[in-house]
């Protein structure tokens, strides 16, 4: 059985900006916490997600840890559903958009214990999270990891449609 996770990719469009038009997107994204991700920038950004649990709702489950990673809750708005994703590492994201303003005065995330340096037997806790921030479409291209490219291109598939 895959790993499951939920997450939520919020979108703004520059209402000056044609809705078939690019340039006007922007998406809210999380650089990832830890020594290995530290000094990277590109491809070192996800989504704000988590995992759940057989038989949990996975929208649930994506406001639970978008209040965890960003420690503000995931704003009021309507959430659709963009699908299910599989990373290379065979987890399953199940990923919703909304589009929603968000500007929390800081980011303050969860974090996870973590032996660093590894081998040395000392645990130092680390958030998950340790930026977030809106980014356009174009340029989050170059910083959400790979595997997550896809819910990025379902969100722009949509809203051409839409």
């Amino acid at each position: 059985m895959p790993i499951r996770s939920a997450g939520i990719l919020l979108y703004q469009q520059d209402s000056a900006t044609p809705a078939e038009a690019r340039d006007g997107l922007q998406v809210w994204i999380a650089h990832m916490g830890g020594p290995f991700w530290a000094r990277k920038d590109a491809h070192a950004w996800s989504i704000p997600k988590g995992e759940y649990a057989d038989g949990e709702d996975p929208l649930a489950a994506a406001l639970r840890e978008f209040a965890e990673e960003m420690g503000t809750a995931a704003p009021e708005a309507e959430y659709r559903l963009l699908g299910e994703f599989r990373q290379s590492s065979g987890k399953l994201i199940t990923a919703y958009a909304a589009e929603a303003g968000f500007a929390p005065e800081v980011v303050s995330s969860n974090t996870f214990p973590l032996e660093w340096p590894k081998g040395s037997g000392k645990i130092q806790h680390y958030p998950e999270i340790d930026d977030a921030r809106w980014f356009p479409e174009q340029e989050a291209r170059t910083k959400l990891v790979k595997g997550q490219l896809p819910i990025l291109d379902a969100l722009v598939e949509g809203l051409a449609a839409s």
